[in-house]
């Protein structure tokens, strides 16, 4: 990066799955509903609508500080932030900023086969906004509000400007997606709106100690858009301070289609939202009791199952962790070892097969059709000589198409193997009276030669014989 350096700091909000929205009981499921369909004089706003906090939401956010390390306070309380715009019923946000409910924790990710500890600086609770649709274009535009959203519980989490590039942006990202779900308390998908991140960026000369000026990103619905755009702002900020422009305090949205961010207000100050105490709650005041409940509530976590599977199941260290960083994943792992008893190389068919697979099809393990016991069979039959390891892989593609057995798969296609020692050593005679030059050299020493040999034999019984049958038959046809 030169004599220029990125100091990045990240504001994430984590929808959580809770059943009802933060102060009211309306459904907080809202993704995908009809608009204004999930509302209330309360998540609207209707004067004398009270609102209650949920106990749900309260649990769900402690649970999220404990993951994340964060040092959980027995009290904390809701304020006021004070702003106009139209998706935003009451006028005001609740939220919690002079007293939140946890602060003082971090993240370590990986970064290049090193750890890096990222400080986090506070999360708190607060309620969702609602949803502003815009049609048409410049001469018959027209803007909708959807409501549904608005009161949905939210996490705030507020990092440090520990990043240093926008990778580890990334991959911090990432790592906390993988925690909210391992915990249960989001679903963290930022294509749903469930997770959503606004970054902050600033680009330091390293020869002149002189900084630029705060710039917020906004509208990265995928952790790649992310990297993106904190790198496109980097671009642009270090070709500015070149330039020896002034780089504007202000927010900045990210435009997919043209890669690249644009200016879409100056940036406010704290001041401006007038923060005051929710006059309508009161404080959230947890018990010892309580908190210990909830801290020992807590799953195995990441960090904590990817030591386990390399201890126990004795994986390098890159395996557990692409089979960790998803939850679902290391559970299917984990049952499928259970029937197979191979680490190692059920760990190698879930890293070349199965990802690859998943990845081309864009799948979940929830929408898989394989099943353990399909691995387990398809093991036991290469195990048996049944099947070689390229037909294995090509029944394997079709246990993944269709979720039908490998031995019916097997049947169907007439794929087992040749183990007719005669038939292979008919084809290798015939092989050999063909070719005797081939012979000549192979007896002369060029060794390689034998995989020509075997590739006849291969053809002759559409890749159906075993290598290993066929090498020892021609070893024995050769005098050795």
């Amino acid at each position: 990066m030169g004599k220029y350096r990125p100091i990045i700091g990240l504001e994430i909000h984590v929808q959580l799955s809770t059943k009802t929205k933060l102060f009211c009981s309306c459904s907080a499921d809202v993704f995908d509903s009809e608009p204004n369909t999930h509302i209330c004089p309360v998540c609207t706003g209707q004067p004398g609508a009270l609102p209650v906090t949920s106990e749900e939401a309260i649990e769900y956010a402690v649970k999220a500080a404990y993951a994340l390390n964060f040092e959980v306070h027995e009290y904390s309380r809701f304020d006021r932030k004070n702003y106009f715009y139209p998706d935003l019923p009451k006028g005001y946000q609740i939220t919690q900023y002079f007293y939140p409910i946890a602060t003082k924790g971090y993240l370590e990710i990986d970064v290049d086969g090193k750890k890096k500890k990222v400080r986090l600086r506070r999360l708190h609770i607060e309620e969702d906004a609602g949803k502003m649709i815009h049609e048409g274009d410049s001469m018959s535009a027209k803007s909708f509000v959807d409501f549904n959203r608005a009161g949905v519980p939210l996490i705030e989490i507020v990092t440090e400007p520990d990043i240093k590039s926008p990778k580890e942006a990334r991959l911090f990202l990432e790592k906390l997606r993988s925690i909210v779900r391992y915990i249960g308390v989001s679903s963290g998908d930022m294509e749903k709106g469930a997770l959503r991140c606004d970054a902050n960026i600033s680009v330091i000369d390293e020869e002149t100690g002189k900084s630029s000026n705060r710039v917020e990103v906004k509208n990265m619905n995928s952790f790649k858009f992310v990297q993106r755009a904190l790198e496109y702002e980097f671009e642009r900020i270090s070709q500015a301070m070149k330039n020896g422009e002034e780089i504007p305090q202000e927010t900045r949205g990210w435009v997919t289609k043209d890669k690249k961010t644009i200016s879409m207000r100056s940036k406010e100050e704290e001041s401006d939202y007038r923060y005051f105490p929710e006059p309508d709650l009161p404080p959230v005041i947890l018990s010892e009791e309580k908190l210990k409940k909830i801290r020992q509530s807590l799953p195995e976590l990441p960090d904590e199952k990817k030591e386990r599977f390399v201890k126990d199941y004795k994986l390098p260290e890159y395996d557990a962790s692409v089979l960790t960083a998803d939850k679902d994943l290391a559970d299917f792992y984990e049952e499928t070892v259970k029937l197979t008893a191979k680490p190692k190389e059920t760990s190698n068919w879930f890293m070349t097969e199965l990802l690859r697979m998943m990845n081309e099809e864009g799948i979940e393990v929830k929408d898989l059709k394989v099943k353990p016991e399909h691995f387990k069979e398809l093991f036991d039959m290469m195990d048996a000589g049944k099947i070689t390891k390229n037909i294995a892989k090509d029944v394997f593609k079709e246990v993944f198409k269709t979720g039908k057995s490998p031995s019916e798969i097997v049947k169907e296609k007439g794929l087992e193997v040749v183990a007719d020692e005669s038939e292979i050593e008919r084809i290798l005679k015939e092989a050999i009276e063909k070719n005797p030059k081939a012979v000549e050299q192979y007896k002369n020493g060029k060794k390689g030669i034998m995989g020509f040999f075997i590739g006849q034999v291969m053809r002759a019984t559409s890749g159906k014989a075993d290598p290993k049958v066929v090498q020892k038959i021609f070893r024995k046809l050769m005098g050795e």
